[in-house]
C-alpha cells in the first residue's frame, strides 16, 4: 500500500475514558469497532483508500474481536455483502469512493434498500467533489434520494464524526434502512481528539456464529413483495428515520442573537462557513457566531418541523449547499411554503456558486453578499464590505505578486513508471502508420491523455476501455486499440469487456497494463499481485484466465522493451487473425518496487552484502539537442543543463538524481533510432574482489585513452 499504518492502528485498542489523538480515517475505524461491527468490506478510491489500508493493518485487532474484513473485487461486490444484514442482526460497513463507487454498486444497493435491513448497514463514502477531485463532478445526494438511503454529512470534527458513525448504525436499525455517511477529503485527513469507548465484540461474528438460517419471501425483489417494500419505505421507514433524527438531535442548532437572519448548511461545510464568518467579524476564535446556524449532519431526509422552527420569524435564511442541483435548497423552499412561512426569504445559489467546490473564498463572497442583501441589524456592514473587497483584491493581485506565471504542473506518470514506455511505443507506431483510435480507461494510464502523449479518445469507466470500443470499432477501417489496467481487469473488465468481445467475435486490440496493483489508489493488492514482489507468482494467472474465456491471440511483453512492444502492437494491428487480440504489458509499479527494493538494499548494506543499483546517463559530447527523448517519453528525470562545450550554445539533455534506472529513455531513443548518447551504469556497493579488480583495470585503460585536459577535469 502507499502508506503503512502499523504504528497508528495501536490507537484502535484504546478503551473507555482514554483519549484518541489522530487522523480522521483512523477515528472512523475506531468508531466502527466501538459500534460492534460484524463485517467490513469495500473498494479502494480517494479519499477513503487509506481507511481500507488502516483496516488491513489492523487485522490482528479485527481478528481478536471476530470482525470479518474483506476487500471486495469492486463496489458492487462490497454492496452485495450488505445482504448479510437483511435477515440477521449483523452490523456491517462498506467503503468506497463517492459517486464512482456508488454508480457501480447501485444495483445491489437498490435491492438491499428495497428489502430493508435488520442489522445496521453503513456505507462510508469518500465524497470526491471539488478542486481536489479526480472524477466527474457529481454528488451522492441523488442516489440517496432515489433509493431512499439516509445520508449523513457530519460536521468535520472527530467527536461529531465518531458519533455519526455510531448513530448511523442505530438509525439504520431503527428504520430498517441502510445509511450513507459521506466524508470529504479534509474530513478524512483532519487531526483531532475524542474520548474513546471500549471496542464492542459483535453479537454474531467469526467467533460467535449465527445458529439458524432465516428466510422471508417478503425480502426477495420479486412481485408482489416489491410493492409492499415500496409502501413500507414510505409509511414506516421514513417516519421512523425522522423520529430517530429528531429525538437523537443528529442535526445541530447553534443559537445567536441576530435572530432576523440564519444560515442552514451541510455539516461538512461547517468549518468553511465559520471561517467566512470570522473573516467578516461574525464569529470568534472558538466558532461562536451571533448568526443562528442550523447544521445538517443529516442531509437526507430533512426534518420539516426542525426547519420551520429554525426559519420561523427570520427575514432571510442563507442555504449553503455545495454542488448542483440544489436538492436541499429546493426541498427547504417547498417545506417553508407548505408551512406558509412566506415571510422568510430563502437565499442560496443566487449568492453562492451554482456548481463547484465551496472554497473559503467562495463562501466568504456568498456570506458577504447575503448580509449586504438582507442588511440585518447589529452587523458592521462596512467590515463585511472590506472583507469581501480584500478577498477580491488578493485574488486579483495573486498573478502580479508571483511576478511571473506559476508553471503548469499537470499530473503525470511517476519516474520509471512501466506504463510510460507503452505509450512511447504507441507514439512511435503512430508516427509510421498514422493516428489510431484509442479507447482509454481509468487508472494511472489515464495520464496518457496528457502531454507529451495526448492519446486516448474516451474514458467512460473503470475497466470499460474495451467495452467503450464496441460501438466505434466497426466504423473504422483500421483496428482500434483499447486500454485496460490489471486493476480494471479484475474490477469488471474481464466480464464486461473481454468475455463479451470474445463471445461477439470482435476484431479489436486490447492492451492490458499489468503493474501488479490497483496502483492509482495507493498500490492495493489485487488478484494478480505477485506474492513476493516481481519474482513471486500471482494468486491467479491472468494469462490462464484469458485463455479460459477464449482468447487465443495472446502476447506478453515486458513493458520497458519499447522496440519489442512496438513490433508486437504492429503485429496485432496487421495480423489477418480476426478476433480479439490481447497484449499484456508487464512491469511492476515502480513506486511499489522502489519501496520494496530500498528496504532490501538498506538491509544488505547494513550487513555488508553486495547491492546493485542501475542509473541511466547521457553522454554530453554525443547529445545533439534533438529532444526527441523528452518528447517521446516525458520522464520527469529528463531535463536540460548548460552545454559544457563552449562552441555549442544549445543546452544538452541530462538525467537528474530522481532516475531509477528503468532505461525507458534509452529504449525509446534506440527504438526510434534517435541517437547513441544514452548509456546505463551499474552502481555496485560491496562488490566482489573480481569486480574491484575490473574497476581498477577499466579506470586505468580509460585514463590512458583520455587527454590530459579530460583527466584534469575529472
Amino acid at each position: 500500500m502507499e502508506r503503512s499504518f502499523k504504528k497508528e492502528v495501536t490507537a484502535l485498542r484504546l478503551g473507555k475514558g482514554q483519549v484518541f489523538h489522530g487522523e480522521g480515517i483512523l477515528a472512523v475505524a475506531k468508531a466502527l469497532l466501538q459500534s460492534g461491527v460484524s463485517y467490513i468490506s469495500g473498494y479502494q478510491g480517494a479519499p477513503v483508500s487509506h481507511l481500507l489500508d488502516v483496516l488491513g493493518d489492523a487485522s490482528d485487532i479485527l481478528g481478536e474481536l471476530g470482525v470479518h474484513f474483506e476487500a471486495a473485487a469492486n463496489e458492487a461486490g462490497a454492496a452485495a455483502m450488505l445482504a448479510a444484514s437483511i435477515h440477521y442482526p449483523l452490523r456491517g460497513a462498506v467503503i468506497w469512493k463517492s459517486i464512482a463507487g456508488t454508480n457501480v454498486a447501485a444495483d445491489a444497493l437498490s435491492n438491499v434498500t428495497s428489502a430493508g435491513v435488520k442489522g445496521g448497514a453503513l456505507i462510508i463514502l469518500g465524497e470526491d467533489y471539488g478542486e481536489g477531485a479526480s472524477i466527474v463532478q457529481e454528488r451522492s445526494h441523488a442516489i440517496a434520494m432515489k433509493s431512499q438511503i439516509w445520508l449523513l454529512d457530519p460536521r468535520p470534527d472527530l467527536p461529531t464524526i465518531v458519533n455519526m458513525v455510531e448513530k448511523g448504525f442505530q438509525l439504520s436499525e431503527a428504520s430498517n434502512t441502510p445509511v450513507m455517511l459521506e466524508l470529504r477529503i479534509r474530513a478524512c485527513h483532519l487531526h483531532g481528539s475524542f474520548e474513546c469507548k471500549d471496542n464492542l465484540r459483535p453479537k454474531f461474528s467469526r467467533k460467535q456464529h449465527v445458529k439458524q438460517a432465516a428466510f422471508n419471501f417478503g425480502a426477495i425483489p420479486l412481485a408482489p413483495s416489491i410493492y409492499a417494500q415500496e409502501k413500507h419505505k414510505v409509511e414506516e421507514r421514513m417516519p421512523a428515520a425522522l423520529k430517530f433524527i429528531r429525538e437523537h438531535r443528529l442535526n445541530e442548532f447553534f443559537d445567536g442573537e441576530l435572530r432576523e437572519v440564519g444560515i442552514v448548511l451541510q455539516g461538512g461545510l461547517y468549518n468553511t462557513v465559520i471561517r467566512a464568518l470570522q473573516e467578516v467579524g461574525l464569529a470568534d476564535a472558538f466558532g461562536v457566531s451571533p448568526i443562528p446556524l442550523y447544521v445538517l449532519n443529516v442531509t437526507y431526509p430533512l426534518v420539516a418541523d426542525e426547519l420551520t422552527r429554525f426559519c420561523s420569524g427570520k427575514r432571510a435564511v442563507l442555504v449553503v449547499e455545495e454542488g448542483q442541483p440544489g436538492f436541499i435548497e429546493e426541498a427547504i423552499n417547498a417545506i417553508l411554503r407548505r408551512a406558509d412561512l412566506n415571510d422568510t426569504y430563502l437565499i442560496g445559489k443566487e449568492v453562492l456558486p451554482v456548481a463547484g467546490e465551496y472554497t473559503g473564498a467562495a463562501v466568504l463572497h456568498g456570506v458577504a453578499h447575503f448580509l449586504q442583501l438582507c442588511v440585518p441589524d447589529g452587523v458592521d456592514h462596512q467590515r463585511v464590505s472590506r472583507a469581501r473587497d480584500d478577498m477580491t483584491r488578493r485574488q486579483n493581485q495573486a498573478p502580479s505578486l508571483l511576478s511571473e506565471p506559476v508553471p503548469a504542473r499537470p499530473p503525470g506518470f511517476c519516474v520509471g513508471c512501466p506504463e510510460r514506455p507503452v505509450f512511447s511505443a504507441l507514439k512511435l507506431l503512430q508516427k509510421d502508420i498514422g493516428k489510431i483510435h484509442i479507447s482509454a480507461d481509468i487508472g494511472c494510464h489515464t495520464f496518457s491523455t496528457l502531454a507529451p502523449f495526448s492519446m486516448g479518445s474516451t474514458v467512460v469507466g473503470y475497466g470499460l476501455g474495451l467495452s467503450s470500443s464496441a460501438g466505434v470499432a466497426p466504423m473504422f477501417e483500421r483496428r482500434v486499440v483499447s486500454i485496460m489496467g490489471d486493476g480494471g481487469f479484475w474490477h469488471q473488465g474481464l466480464t464486461t469487456g473481454i468475455a463479451n468481445a470474445v463471445f461477439r467475435g470482435d476484431d479489436g486490440v486490447l492492451l492490458i497494463m499489468k503493474n501488479g496493483y490497483a496502483a492509482a489508489t495507493g498500490a492495493q493488492q489485487i488478484a494478480s499481485t505477485p506474492a513476493n514482489g516481481a519474482s513471486g507468482a500471482a494468486a491467479i494467472d491472468m494469462q490462464a484466465v484469458l485463455r479460459a474465456v477464449g482468447v487465443s491471440w495472446l502476447r506478453s511483453v515486458r513493458s520497458y522493451e519499447v522496440g519489442h512492444l512496438t513490433a508486437t502492437l504492429r503485429e496485432a494491428l496487421d495480423t489477418p487473425y480476426n478476433g480479439l487480440k490481447v497484449i499484456i504489458a508487464e512491469g511492476e509499479c515502480q513506486l511499489e518496487r522502489q519501496r520494496r527494493v530500498r528496504v532490501e538494499d538498506a538491509l544488505k548494506l547494513a550487513s555488508k552484502e553486495r547491492t546493485v543499483r542501475l542509473r541511466s546517463g547521457i553522454d554530453e559530447d554525443l547529445c545533439t539537442g534533438d529532444r526527441s527523448c523528452i518528447r517521446l517519453s516525458g520522464c520527469p528525470s529528463l531535463t536540460l543543463k548548460e552545454n559544457p562545450d563552449p562552441l555549442r550554445a544549445d543546452p544538452v539533455t541530462t538525467i537528474n538524481d530522481s532516475c531509477v534506472g528503468c532505461d525507458t529513455c534509452g529504449e525509446v531513443a534506440q527504438a526510434a533510432t534517435l541517437c547513441p548518447s544514452f548509456y546505463q551504469a551499474k552502481v555496485i556497493c560491496n562488490g566482489s574482489r573480481i569486480e574491484h579488480l575490473l574497476d581498477r583495470v577499466r579506470r586505468a585503460v580509460i585514463g590512458r585513452l583520455q587527454s590530459k585536459s579530460s583527466r584534469g577535469a575529472l
